[in-house]
């Protein structure tokens, strides 16, 4: 079965991401061009650990979709913060208990999909109802503050740049390799692209779903604890903001909606082109109505302009 190259299609995603940065520099006359890059950076890794497991998600074939990226997000924030409970101490063990708990919403979501055969967008969105409900339970309102190794791991910038965009794209290197040297990778791209024969192939099609809303959940939860310690503590919205985020990345970087081809270096460009997005029309000093209408109608420009001519396969 032949896997399509994605080489050009990250492109469109970076190319956007370089005008929005030039743009945004030549309304700011010039001045503060490289701290907006290092703040696009660290907003940018948090989007991209997140679309990591969306994407393959998305790749594993049509109607495949996880929403319920945002509560898993918060769950994972609640419970390290809470597991921790400010200990530097404790950070490996609230590490495991969040993984451990994305990886449960992971296994529940494949669960409903596969046991009870519910669409995966009418399953994710249910599940993602009880996980912000354990969240609200679990946390009972309380925003619990981050240890400070912790909070001091989440502003650290060696050599300029933010060490969680490095430690992101660590695990996106470790995403390629699994996701092009590995069976599970090729699986899921396989699947993608055509599940019976992928079956027909002798290839463990639902072996490598169910890993794929496992990876999709322990990613999510593992955000959530690293943006809590970015943003001071785990709050029960602190997730809304990744699901329209999380899928708008995966498209715009290249990964085909109709499954089948996925695109790592695209992630970064899209979440890059995002965030830049953004600070170019608040430099430009347009209103709050007026910026999100603009931001929605380049979204779907550089989605509509970006995936023309990859679904024919």
């Amino acid at each position: 079965m032949r896997f399509p190259s994605d080489a050009r299609d990250w492109t469109f995603a970076w190319g956007g991401a370089v005008a929005a940065w030039l743009v945004t520099v030549w309304l700011g006359g010039g001045q503060g061009g490289l701290a907006t890059l290092v703040a696009a950076l660290s907003f940018s890794a948090y989007f991209v650990l997140v679309a990591v497991g969306q994407m393959f998600v998305i790749a594993s074939g049509p109607g495949n979709v996880d929403l319920s990226i945002p509560a898993t997000v918060t769950l994972g924030g609640v419970i390290g913060m809470g597991t921790m409970a400010g200990g530097d101490l404790s950070i490996p063990l609230g590490l495991a208990a969040a993984l451990a708990a994305g990886l449960a919403v992971g296994v529940a979501n494949y669960g409903l999909i596969r046991a009870l055969s519910i669409p995966p967008i009418i399953a994710t969105l249910s599940s993602s109802f009880i996980v912000q409900s354990v969240a609200i339970w679990w946390g009972r309102g309380l925003r619990v503050k981050p240890p400070p190794a912790l909070e001091a791991f989440a502003f650290a910038k060696p050599l300029g740049v933010p060490a969680p965009a490095l430690l992101v794209l660590l695990l996106t290197l470790a995403a390629a390799v699994l996701l092009r040297r590995t069976v599970y990778g090729r699986t899921v791209l396989a699947t993608g692209q055509n599940a019976r024969a992928a079956r027909l192939a002798g290839l463990g099609v639902e072996r490598a779903r169910f890993a794929t809303y496992a990876l999709s959940g322990c990613l999510a939860a593992l955000t959530g604890v690293l943006f809590s310690a970015f943003s001071g503590g785990a709050s029960l919205d602190m997730g809304a903001q990744f699901l329209l985020a999380s899928i708008a990345v995966v498209v715009i970087g290249g990964t085909s909606v109709a499954g089948g081809r996925a695109n790592l270096p695209g992630l970064w460009g899209a979440a890059m082109f995002l965030f830049l997005l953004v600070a170019m029309l608040n430099a430009s000093g347009v209103s709050t109505g007026v910026r999100q209408l603009l931001t929605g109608l380049l979204i779907v420009a550089v989605i509509a302009v970006a995936g023309g001519g990859r679904e024919g396969r």
